[in-house]
């Protein structure tokens, strides 16, 4: 297999190891697109969603087709009821900052350590998670989906799901920090849960006019934390409408996820993968951050065309009356249909000479025509014909008659090197 289809592996088992383990192939394919590959083509879409619509109905035909959770269905009555969730938005964004700032400074302490105390760290870490079981919170334990759905049923007090929520925080920090994770995902989402119907509980109790269930705020709290801690808005959407196989919780789950992304992209630039692997030595940078990256066009780099173009009908003693008025070398010459040719200056003064002035400019590129490019399109696509043609036209994609500019290799190279100095 080529190197291309050798990177795909991993991604196409991740798409399917996480429809399996969440019954959500949708939610699988998007993350995959969204965090692991960022770029969407027939061949990795298609690879990427064969994997997790069979790894799905494997998992069905053992464990059955239900969703994780089920809540009632949401009916907003007043669209003022938006505001509650998002006060869970900010929230969750600020608990997504407060998760990733304690991996951060705690983990590179850690590894920093003597390194014969990194044999006990993971028998401490696991002694102090069993403590809090024992002092009354065994919730806090393995993945949580029993303690979720308990949860989602207001089972528990809102004090009691806010203690839940900060001690899952500290025991998924105890994993990381000793090198042992257990998990990234299903810990996020009973953080985010238990977040939620707390926060879903203290607004009850204080805005007794809000008639929302505790399960409807424990799954957009699964949301919010999903997109403020992972930084996958789009997944994360999708993530609570599959585990519940609830669509009428779209608008909450997409304010709220949307609120608390916008938070803790501003409190925290790093997101939690790349802070992981950058604390590891490697430098693996996110699709968020490639996304952010500023990319050039070739309407950033083109230059004006004055003087440079001639129709095809010009004779050779015409254009280059033309083309001395000019100062660039060559010329571009407009052809039917939609074809553009060159010549150079240093041509038609040879040609004149030789007694060809009379010979129309058709009959002497014809044979050769050049490529064009549009305004749109991105720089390095110019790269492929700046080498070959001394200059390439930079047309209107609506007409392709129409000359929006010209760009040389002098160009592309003096953007490039202007964009890297900014």
């Amino acid at each position: 297999m080529s190197r291309d289809r050798m990177r795909l592996i991993a991604p196409v088992g991740a798409a399917a190891g996480l429809a399996a383990a969440f019954n959500a192939p949708i939610s699988a394919v998007l993350f995959v697109i969204e965090e692991v590959i960022g770029r969407w083509t027939a061949g990795i879409l298609g690879s990427v969603v064969l994997s997790a619509v069979s790894s799905v109905v494997v998992m069905r035909w053992f464990l059955g087709s239900e969703s994780l959770f089920r809540i009632p269905v949401v009916q907003l009555e007043r669209p003022s009821e938006l505001i509650a969730y998002c006060v869970l938005g900010v929230v969750g964004g600020l608990a997504s900052v407060l998760f990733s700032e304690g991996i951060a400074t705690l983990r590179p302490r850690c590894k920093a350590l003597p390194l014969w105390t990194q044999y006990f760290q993971p028998g401490v870490a696991g002694l102090l998670i069993g403590i809090m079981a024992v002092l009354g919170a065994p919730q806090v334990m393995g993945a949580g989906y029993e303690a979720m759905d308990e949860a989602m049923h207001g089972r528990f007090t809102w004090q009691f799901m806010a203690l839940l929520a900060g001690l899952k925080i500290v025991a998924t920090l105890l994993s990381f920090v000793s090198g042992t994770p257990g998990g990234m995902f299903a810990p996020t989402l009973f953080i985010g849960a238990m977040l939620g119907a707390a926060v879903g509980g203290a607004e009850h109790v204080f805005l007794p006019h809000l008639n929302v269930s505790p399960g409807t705020y424990a799954l957009v709290g699964m949301g919010v934390l999903f997109a403020g801690f992972l930084r996958a808005p789009m997944t994360s959407v999708f993530m609570v409408l599959e585990v519940s196989g609830n669509y009428s919780i779209i608008v909450p789950v997409i304010l709220a996820n949307t609120v608390a992304y916008l938070i803790s992209r501003g409190l925290q630039p790093v997101a939690i993968f790349d802070l992981l692997t950058r604390q590891d030595g490697v430098d693996l940078p996110s699709m968020e951050e490639q996304r952010e990256e500023g990319v050039l066009h070739v309407e950033d780099a083109m230059q004006r065309a004055d003087g440079r173009v001639v129709e095809a009908r010009e004779t050779v003693g015409s254009a280059l009356q033309l083309a001395e008025k000019s100062s660039a070398d060559d010329l571009l010459v407009k052809l039917a249909p939609n074809g553009w040719g060159i010549v150079a200056k240093k041509d038609l003064r040879r040609m004149l000479a030789e007694g060809m002035g009379e010979l129309d400019l058709n009959s002497v590129v014809s044979g050769v025509r050049i490529p064009y490019l549009h305004p749109d399109q991105a720089l390095e696509t110019a790269l492929r014909y700046v080498d070959r043609w001394a200059v390439v036209p930079v047309v209107n994609r609506a007409d392709l008659w129409r000359l929006e500019g010209v760009i040389t290799e002098r160009d592309v190279l003096e953007r490039y090197r202007e964009f890297g100095e900014g």
